[in-house]
């Protein structure tokens, strides 16, 4: 739309600027006739142009309970609507809270709550009766729930602060918040706050900060405040809105803002006179109202006197004083002195100022008297002497006294028996028990004792340090001697390695180098840097000939000279004389731990054989000594004819039986050395047969012991019908049995038979 400005610059010439006057005032005209008309339009629909919805926001008041009928609060409004069609409402509370009539009317049904839910967001549809079409787009829109003040301010527990002491005045000591749920945009929730009480010290605004309306606050006087706070919504309207109140706690915090003073003027403490360096006199007790993180005294001593007592703090910053050198009756019996009391981190008040103010004390210190041990004139004492051999063995003296009224004599000792330093007991002369060797040991340190010449005299001690001097009183050894050697490759004037020397001694000055036998293959160069060079003379050196190169070196430091074999290896060497193959020379001689270790295999071995032979030995005669009793368990076996039972083997046959029954024999089945038959109830049957059979048990059980003869059996009981078989307790002359029965056990037999008298002949022909 064109504006009245425009149109005036269009008007300037000619018949189009009449043309151009009258439309400008027909667009000025049509709007100020919108203008005008839109005031009286309803604040709740809005005309819109380019589609057929008509409405605004809609608005509903929370905490309005449901009306019968449901209150209206709005209208759907569509240009398409007639009476074949009808609104649909969707979203947020649709049809539950808000609901829409057939007349397009939007009614509420339930209470609403703006804190719980300040908008609902809902669309509009427009739809056909019958058939559901859909006449227009849908079209949202939201429904506001207006606030009421429903809800009263709400503090926080436990609100405390804090400020300094001696702040000035408008600092800001805290800030207070409260939270009213009603809307913060409008009067419900606005809060304004107020003090109830410490309005002479404390002040409040609207936005919660509290400030102090002095600078006299004193943490010694008050350390804490309790004041009231008033919280009310609607702040710019009186007498209405709600409120709440709270206790707002203040703290104090403490400065440094009191001097430390002392508590009395004068301070007495005894102490004996043997109280070593450290030890605590007395406490000086000081006062002060500041708290203990702001105490910060600090105490001098007089002068003179500050050497020898001092002062530290304590955990309650307290003065501790305390001895720093020891103290003598003898000398002096009291000490009077004085200590002042400062702290230069305090703030200047007129409450720690004035003359009132106790800053300086005075102390006495009595000394008391005590049995004091000898004291040295020396802590600790230095001396030092030459190792080796001594003209004159005193290499010092220590001394002490008494330091009490008495003045008892001394006397001196050494209580180690092991320091090789004596002590003269009366005049405490120190003097050398044996010679030192520096080698051996370069220092010593030892107490001696000093003690009253009394009965149970007290005693003390100093330690004493003798430093044992160096002579030169060894002879250089060689040294890098085992990285020699000459390869085969070598040329004449190689040098083959470096020798150095070493000495015991400590200062072993400057070494010399030279042969001690001339070398026909070797030279020695001293370069004279305590090394010396060894030189190839003659090359061809080969691995091959097992010829041993010794140089005979020797070595002096000016007073102390050695003669140093050194052997010579012949390598075959790679490119840069490095060694692949070396020459071993065999070495003779034995050391005495490889001696010994040899002596000590061989009688072990010999105490093993020696064992060896006795448990052999032991186990024959067991085998050969048997009891007597067991003779007639014997059985014999003659291998050949003649010797008679001197050429027997013996067998144990105890365990050995047999039997003969119904021809037949049935061996156990239990686990055993030997089988276990069962005993014969006559001797009938074929005994060659029951042989053949215990032979081949024998050559199939794994578990019994081979024997490479056949088994015995003797079976013998109170039934048995031969008895025993023992040649020694029976004989075929003086028994009354009958032996018949042998030539039914068969050919094998027939000798047994033939031995106990029975005619085998005769048998067979009346068979």
């Amino acid at each position: 739309m064109m504006k009245p400005t425009a149109c005036r610059q269009m008007t300037e010439s000619g018949f189009w600027a009449v043309v151009l006057v009258v439309l400008c005032t027909l667009s000025v005209g049509a709007d100020v006739h919108q203008a005008l008309k839109m005031p009286s339009m309803p604040s709740r629909v809005l005309q819109r142009h380019k589609r057929a919805w008509k409405w605004d926001k809609l608005y509903v008041n929370e905490e309005m309970p449901p009306k019968n009928p449901p209150e209206k609060i709005g209208k759907l409004d569509n240009t398409f609507f007639d009476a074949s069609a009808r609104y649909i409402l969707s979203g947020e509370g649709a049809n539950n809270i808000f609901t829409v009539n057939d007349n397009g009317d939007i009614m509420v049904n339930a209470k609403l709550d703006r804190e719980k839910k300040s908008v609902y967001n809902l669309s509009a549809s427009l739809i056909h009766n019958t058939n559901k079409k859909q006449l227009d787009e849908d079209e949202t829109f939201i429904i506001v729930v207006m606030d009421i003040n429903d809800n009263s301010p709400v503090f926080p527990p436990d609100i405390s602060g804090s400020i300094s002491e001696s702040s000035k005045a408008g600092s800001i000591v805290m800030t207070v918040t409260a939270t009213d749920a009603d809307d913060r945009s409008t009067q419900n929730g606005m809060i304004g706050y107020k003090l109830l009480n410490g309005t002479d010290l404390f002040t409040i605004n609207n936005e919660g900060k509290i400030r102090t309306l002095t600078s006299s606050l004193d943490r010694e006087k008050q350390s804490q405040y309790l004041i009231a706070i008033q919280a009310k919504d609607m702040p710019d309207v009186s007498n209405t809105g709600n409120s709440a109140t709270t206790i707002v706690t203040i703290n104090i915090n403490d400065v440094n803002d009191n001097m430390a003073t002392f508590k009395k003027g004068e301070y007495q403490f005894d102490i004996k006179e043997d109280s070593k360096p450290g030890y605590e006199i007395g406490k000086l007790e000081v006062e002060d109202k500041d708290e203990i993180q702001n105490k910060d005294p600090s105490f001098t001593i007089q002068h003179k006197f500050d050497e020898v007592f001092g002062i530290k703090l304590n955990n309650v910053k307290d003065g501790i004083l305390s001895l720093k050198v020891p103290l003598d009756y003898e000398t002096e019996k009291v000490h009077k002195f004085s200590v002042n009391v400062l702290e230069h981190s305090v703030s200047k008040s007129p409450d720690n100022q004035g003359p009132n103010l106790q800053t300086r004390a005075q102390v006495f210190i009595n000394v008391i008297d005590v049995d004091e041990p000898p004291v040295f004139n020396q802590t600790v004492y230095e001396f030092s002497k030459d190792e080796g051999p001594f003209n004159n063995p005193i290499i010092g003296a220590v001394s002490a006294k008494d330091p009490d009224k008495n003045g008892y004599k001394i006397r001196y000792s050494i209580e180690d028996s092991n320091c090789p330093v004596a002590v003269d007991p009366v005049q405490g002369h120190l003097s050398l028990k044996k010679q030192l060797d520096r080698e051996d040991k370069s220092s010593y340190a030892f107490w001696v004792i000093a003690q009253e010449d009394v009965p149970n005299g007290l005693k003390s001690s100093a330690q004493v340090n003798l430093k044992v001097r160096d002579i030169n009183d060894n002879a250089p050894e060689l040294t890098n001697g085992s990285s020699v050697y000459v390869c085969e490759s070598d040329k004449p004037g190689t040098i083959i390695g470096t020798v150095g020397a070493s000495d015991k001694d400590e200062n072993s000055g400057r070494f010399r180098f030279t042969l001690a036998k001339k070398s026909l293959n070797f030279s020695l160069y001293d370069k004279g840097d305590n090394t010396a060079s060894i030189i190839l003379k003659q090359g061809g050196l080969s691995t091959k000939h097992s010829v041993e190169h010794v140089l005979e070196i020797e070595i002096t430091d000016g007073e102390q000279k050695s003669i140093n074999p050194l052997q010579i290896k012949v390598c075959t060497c790679q490119t840069g004389r490095r060694v692949e193959y070396c020459m071993a020379y065999a070495q003779t001689g034995m050391s005495v731990s490889a001696l010994l270790a040899i002596l000590l295999c061989i009688v072990t071995i010999l105490v093993i054989v020696i064992l060896i032979v006795l448990r052999k030995r032991y186990q024959k005669e067991v085998l050969v000594t048997k009891s007597s009793g067991e003779i007639h368990e014997q059985l014999v076996r003659y291998d050949e004819e003649g010797g008679g039972e001197m050429d027997t083997n013996g067998y144990d046959v105890s365990v050995l039986s047999s039997a003969c029954h119904d021809s037949s024999f049935r061996p156990g089945t239990g686990p055993s050395l030997y089988a276990v038959v069962k005993k014969p109830s006559a001797c009938k049957g074929d005994m060659a047969m029951m042989i053949e059979v215990k032979k081949d048990e024998a050559d199939h059980d794994r578990d019994g012991i081979p024997y490479d003869t056949l088994h015995i059996y003797g079976y013998e009981g109170s039934e048995s019908l031969a008895g025993s078989v023992s040649s020694l307790e029976s004989s075929s002359s003086g028994s009354n049995l009958d032996y018949d029965f042998l030539h039914e056990w068969g050919p094998r037999f027939r000798t047994l038979a033939q031995l106990y008298g029975v005619d085998g002949s005769d048998s067979d022909s009346s068979d």
